[in-house]
């Protein structure tokens, strides 16, 4: 036993590189070959998991009459219009820039199906507006408490309502509308397309990155640690609630207010620039 010797992460770092340098190899093929031929076809299949685990995320905030097949379809379009719009040479993860692509076309058939009912729209606008309202008077963000003082309700009809919109939340932060107007123009797609070379997609995108970047700054700390796990470790809301000793409806509650947060900060400014 004294000579025998344990390497246990060399098999974890030559399946990691074998990955990329697969993949590496993939996009050349694809590069040469172009859309519509059977290296897209492996490259659709490489990313399938991807597509999976987007859907699987947006779906566990739905409600279950919405399909999720629907989804699923919707998915593999905005996977299949990121491989041709990706250039591997561009430096930015594919899996990043995908990920976009994929919500979007998500979150376009959600919005055609029309599942979150207007009146939900109507509530989440009007906690919208007290939030605003509120900070702007108060200098910070508020908490539960003192939100529910501001809508002249009681906390427990407070995080009721938290919960009657927790749909629209869950998707507002991939589709925060320019202004006002929910038939406007979401963020993203008032972005200039990846593929063509506009000079302003990268002002525009690293100004979204600063002002989030900026705001979370200003949240609560379990606000920002839910936020963290879920959007960057991708934890599902159990998991998260599991490891704070919460129940999932209360890690729910405080990821739609961050969300009503930063999407409240995002219009606000959105109003000062014009």
């Amino acid at each position: 036993m004294s000579g025998t010797t344990l390497t246990l992460t060399e098999p974890t770092l030559t399946t990691v590189e074998a990955t990329k340098h697969h993949q590496a190899e993939l996009w050349q093929k694809y590069v040469k070959s172009g859309p519509g031929s059977s290296v897209e076809n492996e490259v659709v299949e490489q990313y399938l998991p991807l597509v999976k685990s987007i859907v699987g995320r947006v779906a566990m905030t739905l409600p279950s009459h919405v399909d999720g097949e629907d989804l699923y379809s919707a998915g593999l379009v905005g996977l299949l219009n990121a491989i041709r719009r990706f250039n591997p040479q561009c430096g930015t993860s594919f899996e990043t820039y995908a990920r976009m692509r994929i919500k979007g076309s998500i979150f376009d058939e959600l919005r055609r199906l029309d599942w979150v009912p207007r009146s939900v729209h109507d509530k989440a606008r009007k906690v919208t507006e007290v939030m605003r309202e509120w900070e702007q008077k108060n200098g910070r963000v508020p908490n539960d408490m003192e939100m529910s003082k501001a809508m002249n309700l009681t906390l427990e009809q407070y995080e009721d309502l938290q919960e009657q919109i927790r749909p629209a939340t869950f998707v507002c932060l991939d589709s925060v509308r320019n202004g006002e107007s929910e038939d406007g123009p979401s963020q993203y797609e008032s972005m200039a397309d990846p593929g063509q070379q506009d000079p302003c997609a990268g002002v525009v995108k690293r100004e979204m990155t600063r002002l989030i970047a900026d705001r979370l700054e200003q949240l609560p700390e379990m606000q920002r640690k839910v936020l963290a796990l879920y959007y960057f470790e991708d934890l599902r809301l159990r998991e998260i609630a599991e490891a704070f000793g919460v129940t999932e409806s209360r890690i729910c509650q405080i990821h739609s207010q961050a969300i009503m947060s930063i999407k409240t900060y995002l219009q606000r400014h959105d109003k000062e620039a014009k």
